[in-house]
């Protein structure tokens, strides 16, 4: 026979051996079930027997076993966490593609890409002599109304000018000052300033390049806090509210979940999706993130409440899922659903009694209807409501 047979066999027979000292000698059982093999026993139909107190013993040093000392909670309240995750495009809170206003050529460029600028720094300037000159006409043409009307006014007291070349002069003088705000204007328009504070993008253009009035020169992203479209279930109308937190997590990888806020929500749900439009802002004010990057959204929603047990107070059988509760003193099975687990806390569906305390440690030495103590921060509490009341 090969050695791999004679292993299986020998694990077998000593598997078996075991089981046969545990079905036949109560205190093996005991052994085993202190070891942690409570579940396997019950499972095989091994369940631990209940000694009986043997008929005339008794006084000093007889009687039964005392109760069993336990460390007994009563079942917390927990929610069933309903999370709904969604896949979302950001885009920074104010983006501006900058063009100029008048066509014309690039004569300098005093940014460069990726620069931080401030609303109003000029980006670039475009050939202006002829705007100058402008200027220039249009002063020397409101200099010459200017002193043509005090020359009327001077000779108005000696009768040498009429009423009428007097208002021709001030509507001469008039039209000269609109014709340099004008030229001014038109100067200033040679000049591209960044509309919107940011970060300036890719350039477009270079010294000596022609543009016109379409001509994207660069974009203006204010990426201090972006803003993330995403949409979730028809479901969510009405359970969700701006202000409610979201968790957004770039799919790009190495950025640290962020914790973010509902800024809007649309007017209406989808008709073809079935689905409500939702926006969320995100802080940036350290500058890790773009726009256009894309995130996942979490959007954790307080679900129905659930009695909350131990992890450790969960125990196993053949039937399924129970825990052992403490009712008047005695220890009692209870089936348990499990509806959710965590490290902290398992949210079950069971008939919980008011006044159930659930074992949390001692569940070794626990058996149905046995008497238990609870010991620890409860043990007051449970002698208090176990304890019939004095008459």
């Amino acid at each position: 026979m090969s050695i791999w047979k004679q292993s299986v066999l020998s694990l077998v027979l000593l598997v078996g051996a075991v089981l046969g000292m545990a079905a036949l000698l109560p205190s093996a059982n005991a052994a085993l079930r202190g070891f942690g093999l409570g579940g396997v026993l019950d499972l095989v139909g091994l369940e631990m027997a209940e000694p009986k107190a043997e008929a005339g013993r008794g006084g000093a040093g007889g009687g039964s076993r005392g109760p069993a000392m336990v460390v007994a909670l009563p079942p917390g309240e927990g929610r069933i966490a309903d999370r709904v995750t969604a896949i979302g495009d950001g885009r920074a809170i104010r983006s501006v593609m900058v063009a100029p206003e008048t066509p014309g050529r690039v004569t300098e460029v005093l940014v460069q890409s990726g620069q931080p600028v401030q609303a109003g720094d000029i980006l670039l300037r475009l050939d202006s002599e002829a705007e100058r000159i402008a200027v220039e006409r249009a002063r020397l043409v409101l200099d010459d109304a200017r002193a043509a009307l005090e020359r009327l006014q001077q000779l108005q007291g000696s009768g040498a000018s009429s009423g009428v070349q007097l208002r021709e002069a001030e509507l001469a003088l008039r039209q000269a000052e609109l014709e340099l705000r004008q030229a001014e204007f038109d100067l200033s328009l040679r000049e591209v300033p960044a509309p919107v504070s940011g970060y300036v993008g890719i350039l477009g253009v270079e010294v000596g390049a022609q543009v016109g009035t379409t001509t994207e020169i660069a974009q203006i992203d204010d990426r201090s806090v972006l803003l993330v479209d995403f949409r979730l279930p028809e479901r969510m109308v009405g359970r969700i509210a701006p202000g409610d937190a979201v968790m957004a997590e770039a799919m790009a990888g190495g950025f640290a979940a962020i914790e973010g806020r509902v800024s809007a929500i649309d007017n209406r749900v989808d008709a073809a999706s079935r689905t409500l439009r939702v926006q969320a802002r995100l802080d940036n004010a350290d500058d890790r993130l773009r726009a256009g990057m894309s995130f996942v959204i979490s959007v954790d929603m307080p679900g129905e409440p659930a009695p909350a047990v131990s992890p450790l107070s969960v125990q196993w059988s053949r039937d399924g899922a129970f825990v052992w509760v403490v009712r008047e003193g005695k220890a009692a099975r209870l089936p348990i659903r499990i509806l959710q687990r965590s490290e902290a806390e398992v949210l079950v569906e069971a008939e919980f009694a008011p006044g159930d305390l659930v074992v949390v440690e001692g569940v070794q030495a626990v058996r149905p209807g046995a008497e238990v103590q609870v010991v620890g921060e409860d043990a007051t509490a449970v002698a208090t409501t176990s304890a019939p009341a004095s008459l």
